[in-house]
């Protein structure tokens, strides 16, 4: 869960910790966002520093004492050292460095004291309209801690406290009888405040849960807990796109399984999902942790090999099919066994566009399984050839090789069903993500 802008680093000092805190069990990309929604927006922020130091300027012209101008220079350095450090943060957060959230949290909570310094003063001085004015501009801003800063409760009831809370001290300075229903009054009013930025923060954090959740299973085969497609388009774009920018070379290799359906057939679908769930935790074991597995529906499976040479994306088909066709044990006692045919197609050797290598690679699986069962198919030449010239032609499905077998002239047109369905989600996603820019 990153913010657009960029991903802001979590406070190192203990009392920064303590006010930023979201508390036990919350996941480590759920706190980084709530660390991203406390550096808010520069217009925001620069709202609420022009209202806090006109404010104290116009009491300063009218009392032009040692404290209300020592109050409008705190307020001063102090909104122009927040708005510094948002501007270095801001651009920190989006060149991936560290940025400097303890003393963003600082200086949240040295405003707040500012703004309370302000109200404690300006009743003390006797001066009523000092008094309301400076009043009613802290408690219009005690709305916009809380709903600005629940990400922590802790920070919002602080700087709450130290805002608003100084009218109780201020008010019995002030020597004015009738105001001692305002000190009976903040405590309340500051209370229910932080009582609901707590609450408010429980309800965000459900919500991002609800929100990482629904995206976990957007991205995930619900019955293997490999990518979908939706995940497995989401990572090729992203690993296209740092190809782009010297990412380095990746392998696309198509695979399915031979004599899947006989297994359903004979035993039922119960065993056939068994062994499509028996087969991806085989894959997991058998492929490095940097690979992206995705089951595209059905039998069919597509593996994205990262930093890997034609020979050593060779290797991986090989080492898929020697995990894939060993035999299942079953429920009962039941063996059954599948195999698999894998087409293997190498970035930038084969293409550098995402149509143009799930085109080779889908060829190259064709290949495969024209040779017989259980093989693996590097894409060569002819293969590059025959998948652009289909890609020209708007053709999803090539022509059979004269020596194909009848089953799988029954079998290509699926496959080429299935690179299309991808090329149309590479589309979808890339027309989305143009419009979000």
């Amino acid at each position: 869960m990153q913010s657009e802008k960029g991903r802001y680093s979590q406070p190192r000092w203990g009392v920064t910790r303590w006010l930023a805190d979201a508390g036990p069990g919350v996941p480590d990309d759920i706190r980084a966002a709530l660390i991203g929604d406390l550096y808010g927006s520069l217009p925001v922020f620069a709202a609420g520093a022009v209202n806090t130091v006109a404010v104290a300027a116009v009491i300063a012209i009218r009392e032009p004492t040692a404290p209300f101008i020592t109050w409008v220079v705190l307020e001063l350095v102090i909104c122009l050292s927040r708005l510094t450090v948002l501007v270095v943060a801001h651009r920190a957060a989006r060149e991936q460095r560290p940025t400097p959230t303890d003393l963003h949290l600082v200086l949240a909570v040295a405003w707040s004291a500012s703004v309370g310094f302000g109200i404690l003063i300006s009743l003390a001085s006797g001066d009523w309209v000092v008094a309301l004015l400076a009043s009613l501009s802290a408690a219009a801003m005690v709305g916009g801690i809380c709903f600005r800063n629940f990400s922590a409760p802790r920070l919002a009831g602080t700087m709450i406290l130290l805002s608003l809370g100084p009218i109780v001290p201020g008010a019995a300075l002030a020597g004015e009888p009738l105001l001692v229903i305002v000190v009976m009054q903040v405590p309340l009013y500051l209370t229910a405040m932080t009582v609901a930025a707590f609450r408010l923060n429980k309800m965000l954090i459900a919500t991002m849960r609800a929100e990482r959740e629904n995206g976990h299973l957007a991205h995930h085969d619900t019955l293997t807990g490999l990518r979908n497609r939706a995940g497995f388009v989401a990572a090729l774009n992203a690993k296209l796109a740092a190809t782009r920018g010297n990412g380095g070379p990746f392998a696309l290799l198509f695979f399915d399984l031979d004599n899947f359906k006989p297994v359903n057939d004979t035993y039922g679908h119960a065993a056939g999902d068994q062994v499509l769930m028996l087969a991806a935790e085989r894959l997991r074991r058998a492929l490095p942790e940097t690979a992206v597995i995705a089951r595209l529906g059905g039998d069919e499976f597509v593996v994205l090999a990262n930093g890997v040479t034609a020979e050593q994306a060779l290797a991986v088909g090989h080492r898929i099919i020697q995990a894939v066709t060993m035999p299942y044990r079953l429920a009962d006692g039941i063996f059954a066994k599948v195999g698999v045919s894998v087409g293997v197609a190498v970035s930038p050797e084969h293409g550098t566009e995402a149509e143009e290598l799930l085109a080779v690679a889908d060829a190259a699986l064709y290949e495969a399984k024209s040779e017989g069962k259980a093989q693996c198919r590097m894409a060569s030449v002819a293969t590059n050839v025959a998948a652009l010239r289909r890609l020209t032609k708007k053709d999803p499905t090539p022509a059979l090789d004269r020596g194909a077998a009848s089953g799988e002239r029954q079998r290509r047109p699926a496959i080429g069903k299935r690179r299309q369905c991808l090329v149309s989600s590479l589309r979808s996603s890339a027309l989305i993500g143009a419009h979000s820019t």
